[in-house]
């Protein structure tokens, strides 16, 4: 699974991919800073089972600090986006081509309106533009995919009846398209089912839709600690209206405080509300920590880049963790260590499915499953609960 991270220029979206990765990039005040993608790690963090069963966990696949599980998600951060990208103005044709396996994107815009369309300072321009012209470029790009040709394609469809949705979803398949987003999208459109049929509108209304479904967007507002409360309102209200989860986020102070905690100055959960000084640090340091805590902090409860991650794993994309066992009783693997893999599992998703995560072989072969905080047999019919820890029993080879 990746999520990109996407905005037009110098509006902190670099500074937000560093902060939720740690990973050095080139942050600086002009157009086209990033030009190649930057690949990362972050985290989702959810509360670990630990927590609640009294257990101390040997994580192999994740991290665990107090009380807490950090799962690996990979990140990418992609070149500024202008307006035309789809017709390859910037550098849009290779952003538009970093994004193609994104699961989920983050859409970093500058809350205080004081960068322009092109990425340039401005008095103000308004954010909310911005959220739309990111639907459109991608809706474009997508549409131009499949409008390129599109005549012929349908009427081969039609001629040889293929199976619609298969047809689609194998042409777009670069750019991690399924069977089941076409289906959706092809229903909640009411699009008729012989695509000859379908007009330029029908087509590029199908891709809006598919859009939604395959590259869903969370906003990031960020630069909230100096837009004001009205503007940060506004903003939420707007992306409520187009259906979007919208998160004020300080990405610089964000960065900071993660930076002081690798350095040991400072104890810092990623998406606390606080942090701990351990350790002695130059009056500058202190000051500047100080007015993190009190601009950023204090007024949002977190800086808000680790509840836009947690967001777009949990809510955005509704995967949940679910912990693999092979002793239901003592909740560890066969060489004894205590829950020490998590996985990532869509809503809905079984025992089996669970089984094929862990090894194709073990969901070809699965009998049934141990709920371990019931102790009770589940069937593959079972739908897997947020945090759940199962045993999966299979037939031997």
């Amino acid at each position: 699974m990746e999520i990109g991270v996407v905005g037009k220029p110098n509006v902190g979206k670099s500074t937000f991919f560093s902060a939720a990765t740690l990973v050095d990039v080139d942050i600086a005040n002009y157009p086209f800073t990033t030009i190649d993608a930057n690949v990362g790690v972050s985290y989702a963090i959810a509360e670990h089972p630990c927590k609640e069963l009294g257990c101390k966990p040997n994580p192999q696949n994740y991290e665990y600090r107090d009380g807490k599980a950090l799962i690996p998600i990979k990140m990418i951060d992609v070149a500024g986006l202008v307006p035309g990208a789809h017709e390859g103005r910037g550098l849009g044709n290779k952003f538009l081509d970093d994004l193609r396996m994104a699961s989920a994107l983050i859409h970093v815009i500058d809350a205080t309106g004081k960068t322009d369309a092109e990425g340039q300072p401005t008095d103000y321009h308004d954010p909310v533009e911005d959220i739309e012209f990111l639907e459109r470029e991608i809706d474009y790009w997508i549409y131009g995919i499949l409008k390129k040709g599109w005549e012929k394609f349908a009427k081969r469809i039609k001629l040889q009846h293929m199976k619609l949705e298969q047809a689609i979803a194998d042409h777009l398949s670069g750019i991690g398209v399924t069977e089941e987003d076409v289906w959706e999208a092809i229903h909640k459109v009411g699009l008729p089912g012989d695509p000859t049929k379908w007009s330029d509108e029908d087509l590029l209304s199908f891709v809006r839709e598919l859009r939604k479904i395959n590259k869903p967007i969370i906003i990031a507002a960020n630069k909230a600690d100096a837009a004001t409360d009205e503007q940060i309102k506004r903003l939420i209200e707007e992306g409520r209206k187009r259906g979007y989860i919208v998160v004020p986020t300080s990405a610089a102070a964000e960065l900071t405080l993660r930076k002081a905690a690798k350095a040991g100055f400072i104890e810092y959960i990623p998406g606390s509300s606080d942090f701990k000084i351990v350790k002695k640090m130059n009056p500058k340091q202190e000051k500047a920590l100080q007015l993190i805590k009190e601009k950023v902090l204090d007024r949002f409860g977190s800086t808000g880049v680790q509840e836009v991650i947690n967001r777009a794993v949990f809510e955005l994309l509704n995967l949940i963790p679910v912990y693999p066992v092979q002793d239901e009783n003592k909740l560890t693997d066969q060489f004894g260590n205590v829950l020490p893999h998590v996985y990532l599992l869509p809503k809905g998703s079984t025992p089996r499915d669970l089984a094929y995560k862990v090894h194709t072989d073990l969901g070809k072969t699965f009998l049934y499953a141990v709920n371990a905080r019931t102790k009770r047999r589940v069937g593959e019919d079972y739908e897997l609960g947020f945090n759940d820890i199962i045993k999966i029993v299979a037939t031997a080879k």
